[in-house]
Order: structure tokens, then C-alpha cells, then sequence
């Protein structure tokens, strides 16, 4: 009887001790798959790793090449470029930099034909004007500031000289050189232009911010800087000096003193404080 009593206690705790096969393989055959590779059950897999991850992205990316190749026009020289501003957003843009530029400089702005200078500015403006054959809302001010030497032709015909640069011109064919070259800008459309690539780095940054590293995405923006940006708007100067040449002719200026006028500019820039 003791034996027994004996023999059943170390039946029973052989159970407590030993473990079914079962129980020793459970931790193996319930293990689910993603346990069995290494992944918690509350993560998820790389977005990449679906197939319909590649059927959306396929489309988006059909999608973004035809509205690309839509946007594709040619500039007045026949350069092909990407341009989906409209001509009304870029005049909008255009009223917006001019109401700034007048707000800032208003104390400055030599009042209409008051002063030698200022008529001077507007006959030779008015003359390019003439040989746009654009039918923009053309305006001239001269902003009174000797040592600034700089004009510059807003979207929608806002033109702007500082008195700075008269210095430097010296005569109409001087200035008609540097103001024609500024509203060639506007006859190319390279305000819109630039806002148009602007448009375009700023959706491939975000897409490819879904793939790649922000670190390595603050080296994608210095390259596309230096290998997009640049040598877009070295092409934009090229095609005003072209096109601002032609209408310096067409208006009955001398584009032979342009080269005089541009090393007089390069001479003014060096000799200018930093």
C-alpha cells in the first residue's frame, strides 16, 4: 500500500515535471510566420514588398510622364521646356512682387517724366515697348538709389531701373542693352519657367522621400541645384541676351555696343563693395 502510494506520487510528479511532446514542440508549431522570420506580429512588411504597392505606382508614374509630356511647349528660340504655369497665374504672381516693390521703395520712386533722368529711362523703355508687339500693362518708374546698379521687368510688363545704373550705361544704347535684356525674360516666359521646375523637383523630392534617406535627400537637392537648376538658367540668360539683342535692333539700337556695356557691368561688379 505504500508502495503504491508511493508509485502514484512519482507518477504524478513525473507529469508535473516531464513535459508532453506537445508541450515541448508547442513553442515551434504554434509559432506563426512572421515569428519564424524574425518579425514581431504588430509590424509590417516594406511597403515595396506588395505587388499592388507596384500596380499604383506603375500608374502614378504613367500618369505623371503623359502630364509632363502635356506640359512640354517651346520658348520663343525653340527650346523645348516643361511649363505648367498659366500666363494668368504668372501675371498674378507678377502684381504680387509689384505691389511689394512699390510698397518698399515708394519714398524713393522719381514721379513720372519730373526729372531728366526719368524721361531719359522712359523714352528708351517705350521705344523697346514698341518692338515687343505684346499687349501688356506696361509701366516704367526709376527708383532713385545711386549705388544700386540694377533694373529688372516683372510678369505682366512692370519695369523697374535703379538711377545706380545710368552710371554704368552711360547712353541709350547702354541702357537699351540691359533693359532689353530684361524684358526678353518676360516675352520668354522664364518667370513661369522657373516656377515650373520648381514645381516639379519639389513632387520628385516628396515622392522620393517615401523611398530614400532624408540625409541622402539633402544631396539629391544640391545635385539637382547644380546639375538642373543651373544650367537652366545659364540657358535662360542665353536666350535673353539672343532675343534682347534682336529687339535692340528692331528698335534702332546699336546690339554691337552690347559687348562694351556688359564689360563696363563685370567692371562695376568688381570694383563694388562686397
Amino acid at each position: 500500500m505504500a508502495f503504491c502510494n508511493y508509485f502514484q506520487r512519482g507518477l504524478f510528479a513525473s507529469r508535473s515535471v516531464f513535459s508532453s511532446p506537445r508541450q515541448i514542440l508547442g513553442r515551434n508549431i504554434h509559432r506563426g510566420p512572421h515569428q519564424r522570420y524574425g518579425y514581431n506580429r504588430q509590424s509590417q512588411p516594406p511597403i515595396w514588398q506588395d505587388r499592388r504597392f507596384w500596380y499604383y505606382a506603375g500608374a502614378a508614374g504613367t500618369t505623371g510622364l503623359i502630364y509632363y509630356e502635356y506640359h512640354i511647349e517651346e520658348s520663343p528660340t525653340g527650346r523645348r521646356r516643361f511649363n505648367n504655369v498659366s500666363p494668368a497665374y504668372e501675371k498674378q504672381i507678377g502684381q504680387q512682387a509689384y505691389l511689394q516693390t512699390i510698397s518698399q521703395y515708394q519714398s524713393q520712386i522719381i514721379p513720372a517724366g519730373s526729372t531728366k533722368m526719368d524721361r531719359d529711362v522712359r523714352k528708351v523703355a517705350q521705344r523697346l515697348i514698341s518692338a515687343t508687339d505684346t499687349e501688356n500693362n506696361w509701366e516704367v518708374h526709376v527708383i532713385y538709389a545711386p549705388d544700386e546698379k540694377n533694373a529688372f521687368v516683372l510678369p505682366g510688363g512692370k519695369i523697374f531701373v535703379f538711377s545706380g545704373l545710368l552710371s554704368v550705361t552711360q547712353d541709350d544704347d547702354g541702357l537699351a542693352t540691359v533693359l532689353s535684356h530684361e524684358i526678353a525674360h518676360q516675352l520668354a516666359n522664364h518667370s513661369a519657367e522657373k516656377l515650373s521646375q520648381a514645381n516639379l523637383l519639389g513632387f520628385l523630392y516628396i515622392v522620393a522621400s517615401f523611398f530614400v534617406d532624408p540625409n541622402f535627400l539633402q544631396f539629391g537637392r544640391a545635385m539637382s541645384t547644380l546639375l538642373l537648376e543651373l544650367p537652366n538658367s545659364r540657358q535662360c540668360e542665353q536666350e535673353a541676351d539672343q532675343l534682347g539683342l534682336y529687339l535692340m535692333a528692331k528698335a534702332c539700337y546699336d546690339p554691337q555696343q552690347a559687348v562694351a556695356l556688359w564689360q563696363r557691368m563685370k567692371a562695376a561688379e568688381l570694383s563694388s563693395p562686397p
